[in-house]
């Protein structure tokens, strides 16, 4: 049985050409990069090599503003913590109802904190309210941090314009961005966004899994999450992980090169996959709208079905999805994003994310449109909704 593997914002296969750039630094280059020595410097070269690339990767204006990190939750956890540690004075923070867990649960930590938290909602579409932004911006606010792209519905927030709104009310509030599911789907300039920090997540875009950026502009002061030694300077205390750091420079390179790709390939094979399901499954419908998205994810509910059921029948026929985040996929509670889209409870829990690659292929996407169908017809046959299934059928034909 063939593997179609369609969860790629949980996790990406590392490409060829990165598992060969790093594998020199596990065998021969293995020096500490902190060393003085001759034999160390190689790795000290190829970690500010890196730094460079993930320098073009942001836009950035400096290599120097690059730290590294052990992935998305890290940057998330030093940008935010970072930031009001440097501002003790400022009580007031913003986020958004649909955030990834380790944005959400580090708020919540805040509000036991004594911060007061606002969450910024969204409407059936995904789309962020930037009314109710403007209106919460104010003379206390340290820090507004909000997605690039949402990890299970795809869903772009407009940061240009985030940014615009959060500056114009106070030009003191910093704004964080979790840029992982945005990383390598479409392109991140730091410059044009005017975010003061931006990170990402290697495993995201081909890169392996332990390792992350994050990005802070040069008028951005933070204090360190990990304290000891000098390295990102002293940002990041603890030896570099010297491959994982090139792997990551190298699959940059190769994402940025691969955008062009993303937006037409990948959204192609998306778009087929998506329509499909939606006119052959009488029960499908899209979570979100149509437009706004990065080119690789859908987010498809079936009604009146378990989710789980769903994807244990894809998984006996060699599909891979996913039913959210994976960080909550072992939560009964359903999807926090889609209640925040007032999906109805109907499809909430029947509700499924596809995400590609850049490896999916036309036979790939083939095959799951031919699966699904009977997968779906059998659940429905079981189902104790069998009234309410009949009339969405008939409303559909």
């Amino acid at each position: 049985m063939n593997l179609v593997y369609l969860d790629n914002n949980a996790t990406t296969k590392v490409d060829s050409s990165v598992l060969s750039a790093m594998m020199p630094f596990f065998e021969e280059n293995y020096g500490n990069p902190s060393s003085i020595y001759e034999f160390s410097r190689s790795a000290s070269r190829a970690i500010q090599n890196a730094r460079g690339q993930m320098k073009d990767f942001f836009n950035a204006e400096d290599e120097k503003n690059i730290i590294f990190t052990g992935g998305g939750s890290e940057s998330a956890n030093l940008a935010i913590r970072g930031v009001l540690n440097m501002n003790k004075d400022k009580r007031h923070v913003i986020t958004t109802k649909v955030e990834h867990p380790c944005v959400l649960n580090l708020y919540k930590q805040l509000e036991k904190e004594g911060y007061k938290v606002d969450y910024i909602g969204v409407n059936s579409n995904g789309d962020l309210d930037l009314e109710e932004l403007d209106a919460l911006v104010n003379y206390d606010t340290a820090l507004v941090s909000v997605m690039f792209a949402n990890n299970e519905t795809g869903v772009i927030f407009p940061i240009e314009k985030i940014v615009e709104i959060v500056k114009s009310k106070n030009k003191e509030t910093k704004v964080f961005v979790d840029a992982v599911q945005a990383a390598g789907k479409i392109d991140i300039n730091v410059q044009e966004l005017g975010v003061d920090l931006l990170g990402v997540s290697g495993h995201k875009f081909h890169a392996p899994k332990g390792i992350g950026a994050l990005y802070v502009n040069p008028k951005t002061l933070i204090t360190p999450l990990i304290i000891g030694g000098h390295q990102e300077r002293g940002k990041r205390a603890g030896t570099e992980n010297v491959p994982y750091i090139v792997g990551m420079g190298v699959a940059a390179g190769l994402a940025k090169d691969g955008l062009q790709y993303e937006a037409t390939e990948v959204k192609r094979l998306r778009d087929k996959l998506e329509t499909n399901l939606l006119k052959n499954i009488y029960n499908a419908r899209l979570n979100t709208g149509v437009t706004n998205r990065v080119p690789n994810t859908t987010n498809i509910g079936f009604e009146y079905i378990e989710g789980e059921l769903i994807l244990l029948h894809l998984s006996d026929v060699g599909i891979c999805a996913s039913s959210g985040s994976a960080c909550t996929s072992g939560a009964l509670e359903p999807s926090h994003v889609l209640r925040a889209l007032n999906v109805p409870f109907t499809a909430i829990h029947g509700s499924i994310r596809f995400s590609l690659s850049k490896y999916t292929t036309e036979k790939e996407i083939d095959y799951v449109i031919e699966k699904m169908p009977p997968i779906i017809d059998k659940l429905i046959g079981i189902s104790p909704y069998q009234d309410e299934l009949a009339a969405i059928k008939e409303l559909k034909i």
